[in-house]
């Protein structure tokens, strides 16, 4: 399967309008935004867990990278609430599940396979610092390596946005929103913009908050039946 697999190109998904596809696993759901293969995939995507649902135990061999956007995610190493940020590098193993239900960004095979660090974030009671030459936003950083750089951002209300993100970047609208190319982004609205591309936005009365990963889009877009073991 491949789905907005051509990353030269501008792509603009509104997931909260898009209808939520079963898995494999009874009890969750997707809302696809790209993805390069079936069920071992280079894959980004809105993941829901109905109360009492779990996954299976696996490993992941390309590993996966969550935000958690409602309710509580779980598996053996904690109870992970939403705004929680996680990094399970290659080669880890867990038994997901959620006892009250949530909401996740999920994104998989999209590691370097070298990668061994494990990351967790409460990002619920962590400050906000102004970013120096970018008047009208803070951010809260997530994690920063020599490929890419993933926070959260706040957008001042009203004001107008400029970035040229070096090596490309994602952009996942986690409150308020935002006009862009003539386009309005909400909650769960997903904004991937390819390297050497710019975006002019305009926040709304309200500000917003965001999650934004850049840098990683230089690099080359492997799909994991090339890499797999």
């Amino acid at each position: 399967m491949e789905l907005n697999a051509d990353f030269s190109k501008r792509v603009a998904v509104h997931a909260a309008h898009i209808p939520w596809v079963p898995s494999p696993m009874a009890g969750v759901d997707r809302r696809m935004l790209d993805r390069i293969g079936d069920e071992v995939a280079r894959a980004t995507s809105i993941v829901r867990y109905a109360p009492g649902s779990h996954f299976s135990p696996h490993t992941h061999g390309g590993g996966e990278e969550l935000l958690v956007l409602e309710g509580e995610f779980s598996d053996e190493h904690g109870d992970f609430p939403a705004g929680s940020y996680i990094r399970n590098p290659p080669t880890s193993r867990h038994t997901p599940r959620s006892k009250p239900g949530c909401v996740l960004l999920v994104k998989l095979w999209q590691f370097d396979l070298a990668d061994r660090v494990q990351v967790r974030v409460d990002t619920k009671d962590r400050p906000f610092v102004p970013l120096t030459g970018r008047e009208g936003i803070t951010a809260l950083e997530l994690f920063q390596d020599p490929h890419e750089i993933v926070r959260l951002e706040r957008w001042s209300a009203n004001a107008a946005i400029d970035l040229a993100p070096r090596g490309g970047a994602e952009i996942l609208v986690l409150e308020g929103g935002f006009a862009e190319s003539g386009e309005h982004f909400e909650a769960q609205s997903w904004l991937r913009l390819p390297q050497g591309t710019t975006l002019a936005a305009r926040t709304g009365e309200h500000g917003c908050t965001l999650w934004i990963k850049t840098g990683h889009l230089g690099q080359p877009v492997v799909p994991p039946t090339a890499i797999s073991p």
